[in-house]
C-alpha cells in the first residue's frame, strides 16, 4: 500500500509539472457540487477541496447538477491525490484533483461541464493553462454539455448578479431539479 501512495505521489508531481508545493491523500466523502468535494485523508481529517483551474455551474443554473454528478462519478468514494500551494478565503484547499492518474479538473471541463477558469489561470501551472484552454476550446466547438446551450451563463456572472447556490427543491418527500438540466 505505502509503495502504492509513493508511487501515486511520484505520478502527480510529474503530471503537474512541479508547480505545486504540497499534496493531499484520501478517499473523496463528499461532493458540493462540480468544483468542490471533500476529502478524508488517512488520520480522518477532511478537507474542503475547491477544484483549481475550473468554474463549474451553481447548482441552481442549467448543467449545475449534471456537473456534480459527474465530478462525483469521478471521484466519490475513490482515493486521489490532491496537489495544491494553497488555500481561499474561506479555508478550502485550492488544488489539482488525480484519481488513478486522471485530472479530475481538466475532465470536467473536456465534458463540457465546467469553465476554464481563466482569472485564476495564473496559479495553474503553464502546461495545466494550455491544457485547460484547449479542452474549454474542444468542448465549445464540438458543442458538448452547456455548450449545447444557446448562451451559458458563466457562474462568476451569475453569483455577482446574486444567483442562487441551491438548486434541489423537496417536495412531498422527493427531490425535484427544478433548474438542471
Amino acid at each position: 500500500m505505502k509503495k502504492l501512495v509513493v508511487w501515486m505521489l511520484c505520478a502527480t508531481v510529474v503530471l503537474c509539472g512541479g508547480a505545486f508545493g504540497a499534496t493531499l491523500s484520501g478517499t473523496v466523502v463528499g461532493v458540493a457540487d462540480g468544483d468542490t468535494v471533500t476529502v478524508l485523508d488517512d488520520e480522518r481529517v477532511q478537507h474542503r477541496v475547491r477544484l483549481l483551474g475550473i468554474d463549474a455551474p451553481e447548482k441552481a443554473q442549467d448543467f449545475g447538477n449534471r456537473s456534480k454528478q459527474s465530478l462525483s462519478g469521478l471521484v466519490f468514494g475513490r482515493k486521489v491525490v490532491v496537489v495544491y500551494a494553497k488555500e481561499d478565503q474561506y479555508g478550502r484547499v485550492l488544488g489539482k484533483v488525480i484519481v488513478d492518474g486522471v485530472d479530475a479538473n481538466l475532465e470536467q471541463v473536456r465534458g463540457g461541464l465546467a469553465w476554464h477558469y481563466k482569472q485564476f489561470e495564473r496559479e495553474q501551472s503553464p502546461k495545466d493553462r494550455e491544457l485547460y484552454a484547449a479542452a474549454e476550446h474542444e468542448a465549445r466547438s464540438k458543442p458538448i454539455g452547456l455548450w449545447g446551450l444557446k448562451n451559458p451563463t458563466p457562474p462568476w456572472e451569475y453569483r455577482h448578479k446574486g444567483g442562487s447556490r441551491g438548486g434541489d427543491v423537496y417536495q412531498g418527500g422527493r427531490t425535484l431539479e427544478l433548474w438542471g438540466r
